[in-house]
């Protein structure tokens, strides 16, 4: 009997050891961000607008790596990972699709983040050095060819998920690839830690200076240059003429300025900096201190669950239409909004995982496990 004990205790302790607890409580705080952007919103807390999706998809490239990793070491071949990607990617998309129909009030990004899991899959045998040299490149390429995108597809959902606009796959793939290689490293090393909190405070401060001091002038100029020629940069489209013709013009201004989930250099290096600082921040304290970061990992371990139910919840809110359902909407308005709006979130996923409720990953896996022999 004490030897069947002192084993299950050793399964249970090895399965802790497997999760990073710094990855979860990221991306738990990331969600609790995005909650307290969508309901609880003021001037307080305005800073996570747009940043709490990059710290989401850092981490969701560093998840992307470790199930990577683990399954060609166990399988030996592509073939499983292959075949698992493709099942995630077919079962997000489609649950992504069916929340768009919600017309809710929050964009949906569940489409998006399908294509990039396909994007980024010719990119899981590269060398950690190759993903860091591609994440630099892509940071500079992927916001202009996105606000082409934004131009050239519009209208057109699937195409418009990959690369139409900010909330596609290829606005958010340099900040993923950056969490690839990232989750190439040793994330249980102190010395890494530090190298990520030098690495994102290097990315941020000169790129925020040059933002603010050089990124703002170009922009006005810019606007002020479109104003004074508007028949030259709001020609009239003729919506029935042949394709490209028929399209809108294509918003270059975007790529000046730095405003959430807009999808410039600016934004994405000025949000990847930070969350490689927070990140940092948390695998020092998870080393040695892991208890502390439990009270947010449960919300990182159901990240899935708790992004649909708030995209399930807002539409609920906005589909009743009361003065009540309108105060939820609006949290932020009262006195400590957003702190009372991430002690909710921390509550209900503490709950959930007590009751061992996260349907969405559980539905996931299910269909995964369909391919997967």
């Amino acid at each position: 009997m004490c030897e069947e004990i002192g084993k299950k205790r050793e399964l249970s302790e090895g399965k802790e050891k497997k999760r990073l607890l710094a990855l979860d409580a990221a991306r738990g705080l990331a969600v609790i961000g995005m909650y307290i952007q969508h309901f609880a919103l003021n001037q307080w807390n305005s800073f996570v607008s747009g940043n709490t999706m990059i710290l989401f998809m850092l981490c969701s490239g560093i998840s992307y790596t470790i199930m990577a990793e683990r399954m060609l070491e166990k399988n030996g071949d592509s073939k499983s990972l292959n075949t698992r990607i493709l099942a995630r990617s077919v079962f997000i998309d489609f649950a992504g699709y069916v929340l768009i129909l919600l017309n809710g009030p929050f964009a949906v990004v569940l489409t998006a983040y399908a294509m990039l899991y396909l994007f980024a899959l010719p990119l899981v045998r590269l060398e950690t050095k190759k993903l860091f040299l591609i994440s630099g490149i892509a940071f500079f390429v992927c916001p202009p060819l996105m606000v082409i995108g934004m131009s050239l597809f519009e209208g057109a959902a699937i195409l418009a998920d990959i690369a139409g606009g900010s909330l596609s796959a290829l606005a958010w793939m340099p900040v993923f690839v950056v969490g690839m290689a990232v989750g190439r490293l040793d994330l249980h090393k102190t010395e890494n830690a530090m190298k990520f909190i030098a690495s994102g405070a290097m990315i941020l401060i000169p790129v925020k200076i040059v933002d603010v001091f050089v990124m703002r002038g170009l922009y006005n100029s810019y606007m002020e240059w479109a104003a004074s020629n508007l028949s030259a940069v709001n020609a009239e489209i003729d919506a029935y003429a042949m394709w490209p013709h028929n399209t809108q013009p294509i918003m270059w201004h975007m790529l000046l300025i730095s405003t959430p989930q807009g999808g410039s250099t600016s934004e994405l290096l000025i949000g990847t900096g930070g969350s490689l600082i927070l990140f940092g921040v948390l695998c020092m304290v998870g080393n040695k201190y892991g208890k502390v970061l439990k009270i947010f990992c449960s919300a990182g371990k159901l990240s899935l669950t708790l992004y649909v139910l708030q995209i399930v919840l807002g539409w609920a809110l906005q589909s009743i239409s009361t003065e009540w359902s309108l105060a939820l909407m609006d949290i932020g308005s009262i006195p400590f909004g957003g702190i009372l709006m991430a002690v909710v979130v921390i509550v209900l996923s503490m709950m959930l995982t007590k009751l061992k409720c996260s349907p969405f990953e559980n539905m996931m896996r299910r269909f995964e496990k369909k391919f997967i022999q």
